[in-house]
């Protein structure tokens, strides 16, 4: 993306606009400074007035970018870990949006998920079925651990 350089007051106002419209990662709003043409000096001061201000939050950007995309979504916590990291969330802040996950929503999304996926291959054989359920959910970022026992329960040989 080409750079533009605005004043730092513009900046500001832009940058706090781009806060304002939804939770942003501390990378996101760096990145989006660096596009403004601020130079590190600048850009390090700004972030740590977002922070202060509380414009600039990644334990709430972390909680909310995993609730809503398992809510919304349907990710597992494997997925969600990794799109964080991508995103250059802090280990510890990953680790407190997962925590945010009930449990009991998880497995029972995961449930769900596992259900209507099985329910569209009714076509397939018993084991090819169970393949591809399994290669679905693992995609969307489900433990496998939680995968196995759910994919026993929709199994029944001969079907």
């Amino acid at each position: 993306m080409k750079k533009i350089r605005v004043g730092k007051e513009q900046a500001i106002l832009s940058i706090r606009h781009f806060c304002a419209y939804q939770e942003r990662a501390q990378q996101e709003v760096r990145d989006k400074l660096y596009e403004l043409g601020m130079t590190k000096p600048e850009v390090e001061e700004i972030l740590s007035d977002l922070i202060g201000e509380n414009f600039l939050n990644e334990e709430r950007f972390a909680t909310s970018f995993a609730g809503g995309h398992f809510r919304i979504k349907g990710w597992g916590k494997l997925k969600i870990n990794h799109a964080l990291y991508q995103k250059r969330v802090s280990a510890f802040n990953i680790k407190l949006a997962l925590k945010s996950i009930d449990d009991a929503d998880y497995k029972a999304k995961l449930q769900e998920l596992a259900t209507k996926k099985w329910n569209t291959l009714k076509g397939e054989r018993g084991l090819s079925r169970m393949a591809k359920t399994q290669a679905f959910l693992h995609q969307r970022g489900f433990e496998p651990a939680l995968i196995q026992p759910i994919l026993q329960k929709l199994y029944k040989p001969g079907t």
